[in-house]
This record gives C-alpha cells, sequence and structure tokens, in this order.
C-alpha cells in the first residue's frame, strides 16, 4: 500500500524540524477556551441538576394530591391474605396458627350443662 501513495502528496523532510513554543498570545487562547469549555460544562451540570430537581418536585405533588387515587383506593375490593398453600393442606406449620381454644377451670360435658365427676 505505501508504495501506491503518489509522490507529490509527501513531501520529503530536507531539514530538521525544530519545535517552536506557542506564543503567549497562542497560550492566552488556549487558557481561554480552556475557561470557556469549563463554565460550559458547569453551567449544563447546573441546568441538568435544576430540572431534575423540579421534575421531582411535581412528581411528588402529584403522588400527594391525586384525588383520582384516592377514589380507586375507597371503590377497591379489600385483598386476600395471601395464603400458604403447603400450609393449608397440612404438610408444613402454619406462619401464624390460629388461637386453639383453652380450657376452662370447670370440667362439664359435651352438652355443657352438667360438671363431669370423677368416679
Amino acid at each position: 500500500m505505501a508504495g501506491n501513495i503518489p509522490p507529490n502528496l509527501i513531501e520529503p523532510a530536507v531539514a530538521p524540524q525544530h519545535f517552536v513554543p506557542p506564543s503567549t498570545r497562542e497560550l492566552r487562547a488556549q487558557a481561554v477556551h480552556r475557561l470557556q469549555v469549563g463554565l460550559f460544562g458547569l453551567c449544563a451540570m447546573l441546568l441538568i441538576v435544576g430540572l431534575a430537581n423540579i421534575i421531582m418536585d411535581r412528581a411528588r405533588l402529584v403522588d400527594a394530591a391525586d384525588p383520582i387515587q384516592q377514589v380507586v383506593a375507597a371503590d377497591a375490593k379489600p385483598k386476600r391474605q395471601v395464603a400458604d398453600p403447603l400450609a393449608d393442606i397440612g404438610v408444613v406449620p402454619a406462619a401464624d396458627p390460629s388461637p386453639t381454644p383453652t380450657p376452662t377451670g370447670d370440667a362439664t360435658d359435651s352438652a355443657g350443662t352438667a360438671p363431669l365427676v370423677a368416679q
């Protein structure tokens, strides 16, 4: 590929080229350019953060004062508690067991009328 380049596009270096330090005018132009880019970036970030703050404030206001959500919440059917199917069929114990009736102090028969007497 290098052999196919026309000779008029490449100028041979006849003499060594020396480094020329930039002038004060060029240094000042570079410094001003850096300052402009930095200030532009700072202003852009400030605007982005301000816009995000405004959006979040509006979203909070909409969530807090949405009358439609209150109507929907009032009309909604109550949610059924999540049941554990394994506990329902008796494979594993229930997470919160139902309270069992506690025995009372006096012993009565199954009809609950007369006390049982031990013989």
